[in-house]
């Protein structure tokens, strides 16, 4: 991260590291944050409702990836700083509708689908612009950046274009409306040098850091199985 912060010719604290931790237990997290990681990026929101009671308070968490609109009000009851993966102008309103009973206010980056694949969630580049703008017509939201996952690759630097894509959407959506968007969340363990030297400032890592995901990962413990261990 930082060769290529470097690279990119920008500030040492200018891109911050997501250690993505679903699947993976607390004790995974623990040893990181003893080693100096503080942010982590879940996306299981029960696997996540259990880790928070379980680790320190100084931990920071990020949602990450699809949220179900029926999920919402569970995620916002948990301590999320940001919003990776807001993928609709629905789900941003059901954000605003159920953060105004909470009392929260969510920030959020908006997922865009940089190369229109079926597969994947997220506004399309061309039609972004609409929903925007009644997106930041919103009381409680704050729309900070945006965010994209572009097509997997055996080589990084096959997603360059989609991360310059990325960033100059986010340069003419600011200029056309007026708005500060710093955050672009792109870039992953396969590929977030070539994001950052095009201006990431999140980076979101998982398996460079915790190792490859097995199985169906990691679930609290049932009643029973506490019962008989």
């Amino acid at each position: 991260m930082e060769s290529a912060v470097a690279r990119s010719g920008r500030p040492p604290d200018s891109v911050e590291l997501v250690a993505v931790s679903k699947t993976h237990p607390p004790e995974a997290l623990v040893e990181a944050l003893e080693a100096g990681q503080t942010l982590f990026g879940e996306s299981r929101v029960q696997e996540f409702k259990a880790k928070v009671p379980v680790l320190p308070g100084r931990v920071r968490w990020h949602f990450i990836g699809h949220l179900q609109r029926n999920k919402v009000r569970q995620v916002l009851s948990l301590p999320v700083e940001l919003f990776h993966g807001i993928d609709s102008l629905e789900l941003a309103l059901e954000l605003e509708r159920i953060s105004a009973d909470t009392g929260v206010r969510p920030r959020i980056l908006l997922e865009v689908n940089v190369a229109a694949e079926s597969s994947k969630f997220g506004f399309r580049p061309e039609s972004i612009r609409a929903s925007l703008e009644q997106i930041l017509s919103l009381n409680r939201v704050s729309v900070e950046g945006l965010m994209a996952i572009p097509p997997a690759a055996a080589e990084g630097e096959r997603a360059r274009p989609y991360f310059a894509g990325l960033r100059q959407l986010r340069d003419a959506l600011a200029s056309e409306f007026g708005v500060g968007l710093p955050v672009l969340s792109m870039g992953m363990s396969s590929d977030f040098e070539v994001a950052i030297e095009e201006g990431s400032t999140l980076v979101r890592v998982g398996s460079a850091l915790f190792g490859r995901r097995s199985g169906s990962g990691w679930r609290p413990a049932s009643e029973s199985e506490r019962l008989s261990a």
